[in-house]
């Protein structure tokens, strides 16, 4: 009886020590995770596949890269990050690349490389960090997953995850692409923003019809041509809040042209959720549900915060690192946004694009 018992004990631990990652696998969802980075950016995807793409790395420092790597380690059971792209080359966005380097092996790295009047440098460290291989990312670059054999004679359901601009350069037109004129003539310049922040990657992933973008920290000027004269990311079911809600970016002639249903806004405590940017989300009606990291604790957070129901971290002090946590149903036609330390959970279906 007590072998019987041992045995049965074993299996448990085996099953409960199972990665999740190979569930993922098994079950076909698509899961994006929004680490909490304090006002920088960290967003990690999983494919159905198991294989990862992190979007950029925080702040310098053993904090940052220390909460991705447990994310990525714990909740999504991963032991490789496949695939990280660098966004633009500010500190809250490549500076916990080295030290999670040295936590968890990194394959490809995707960025801006070295290029002419570069306005911000990341260094030696950043760019001799350990890694598998070094790619510079352009406009319509498809990052290259890998399918296993078997999913790839049963896979029915597309995944692509291109990048629509950077270095302020953009993908052209699609052929037969209609005029976004009505929207355009709306548009304002704003002062040019002479920093990197400008020559930002913008990513679109697809998976089926679930569309998920992340303009990194590009800005005012520079998202409308992403949608003037033609809009050239389409509609979209996520929108992550560019530039952590800084009204410096999140021009709405992107909103009102990609009609997003929910918004992520990796936010700090006193940086980002800016009002104009808080007017601008909650003046697109297709909008339905708005996320936060973080709440905004500035004077201005009294009127400028999603409900409680939907912000990770809630204190302004004593940070406790929570998560958002995005996962799409294998056939792409719904998806579900988490924050499990609130025990919410809350079920959109895609939309017709």
């Amino acid at each position: 009886m007590k072998a019987i018992l041992a045995l049965f004990t074993l299996s448990l631990l085996v099953v409960m020590n199972t990665p999740q990652a190979e569930a993922g696998i098994t079950d076909g969802r698509l899961d994006i995770y929004w680490v909490d980075v304090e006002g920088g950016a960290a967003t990690l995807i999983v494919t159905p596949q198991g294989e990862s793409v992190l979007i950029d790395t925080g702040n310098p420092g053993i904090r940052d890269p220390q909460r991705i790597f447990n994310v990525a380690t714990r909740e999504a059971r991963l032991t490789k990050i496949d695939h990280l792209i660098t966004t633009h080359y500010h500190r809250d966005h490549y500076g916990g690349a080295a030290q999670l380097s040295k936590l968890i092996p990194i394959g490809t790295v995707w960025d801006n490389g070295k290029f002419e009047d570069m306005p911000d440098d990341p260094g030696e460290e950043y760019f001799t960090f350990k890694a598998e291989g070094r790619q510079v990312i352009n406009p319509g670059t498809t990052l290259p997953f890998k399918l296993r054999q078997a999913e790839a004679r049963n896979r029915v359901i597309p995944l692509t995850f291109t990048c629509l601009g950077t270095r302020k350069t953009f993908i052209p037109a699609p052929q037969g692409a209609r005029s976004n004129k009505a929207i355009c003539k709306d548009g304002r310049p704003k002062d040019r923003d002479g920093s990197d922040n400008a020559n930002s990657v913008v990513m679109l992933l697809q998976f089926g019809d679930f569309r998920f973008y992340d303009g990194g920290d590009v800005t005012w000027n520079q998202e409308a041509k992403l949608v003037c004269p033609v809009n050239l990311i389409g509609r979209v079911d996520v929108y992550q809040v560019t530039h952590h809600g800084l009204d410096s970016s999140n021009n709405p002639l992107v909103l009102r042209s990609v009609l997003p249903t929910v918004t992520v806004m990796n936010n700090g405590v006193t940086k980002g959720c800016a009002p104009e940017v808080f007017a601008t989300l909650t003046g697109t009606p297709s909008i339905k549900a708005m996320y936060q990291v973080h709440k905004n604790m500035r004077p201005d957070g009294r009127v400028n915060n999603a409900p409680d129901e939907y912000i990770a971290n809630r204190k302004a002090e004593e940070c406790e690192a929570n998560f958002i946590k995005l996962s799409v149903a294998p056939n792409g036609k719904s998806y579900d946004v988490m924050i499990p330390v609130n025990d919410h959970k809350a079920t959109y279906k895609t939309v017709k694009k």
